[in-house]
């Protein structure tokens, strides 16, 4: 088994650290050689260590993430205000090389799909240099169907066809919660659609990898 998920979204803020965190434990619990990368963020590195907690300090934090600006806002324009330039030749080279120690790589991007990350690519970009699987996280809510769709719809056919995505459950339901992976089913395979029940904001991730439905998503965005 040597493969490399891609965790990107719909939007920031929509559950992609936390679903990245619970493949990670999830797999480093049936003795896979995991390793989870935050390559790129801005505005804070709370994400980055959350995947350092769940790897049980496996890689640095600057291994996770080596490129991090301080303004919370898009990573391409964070970087140009602390007058740096990112570029994809080096966010590959250190993908790759964190690549060779792992069974599977977990990479999660900064905010949605096409949001810039630095020059001249995004998320799309790596996913397609790194042949990787996309898994496309988002708030199940009203509205999540349109934003599900557009992003697949911004990855290339063959990306397309191979992705996989999961709604994350909010707090509090709205009147679409219930019904968004059966609608979303009309128009991509439902069998690659997953849903995640609202998890708590400060959850244990051993007690919540033990809930079967859980573990079952998890095994099946894995396999």
């Amino acid at each position: 088994m040597k493969q490399t998920l891609f965790i990107t979204g719909t939007d920031t803020g929509v559950g992609k650290t936390v679903l990245t965190a619970l493949l990670a434990r999830f797999l480093r619990g049936r003795d896979f050689n995991v390793v989870a990368l935050k390559p790129v963020c801005s505005g804070g590195r709370e994400d980055a260590l959350a995947l350092h907690k769940a790897l049980d300090g496996a890689l640095t934090l600057d291994e996770i993430n080596p490129w991090h600006f301080r303004a919370a806002i898009a990573p391409s324009l964070a970087a140009k205000l602390e007058k740096q330039t990112l570029r994809l030749a080096p966010v590959l080279a250190h993908i790759h090389a964190m690549r060779e120690k792992s069974d599977v790589t977990l990479v999660e991007g900064a905010g949605g799909l096409l949001s810039p990350l630095g020059e001249d690519f995004n998320s799309r970009d790596l996913i397609i240099a790194l042949r990787a699987t996309p898994i496309v996280v988002a708030q199940n809510k009203l509205g999540v169907v349109n934003h599900v769709l557009l992003t697949l719809e911004a990855l290339p056919k063959n990306y397309r066809t191979k992705a996989k995505v999961v709604l994350m459950s909010p707090a509090r339901p709205d009147s679409a919660t219930g019904s968004n992976a059966g609608l979303l089913a009309q128009f991509f395979p439902r069998e690659k659609i997953s849903t995640l029940p609202w998890l708590g904001k400060n959850f244990s991730a051993a007690k919540i990898l033990k809930m079967p439905r859980v573990s079952c998503v998890l095994e099946s965005l894995a396999g």
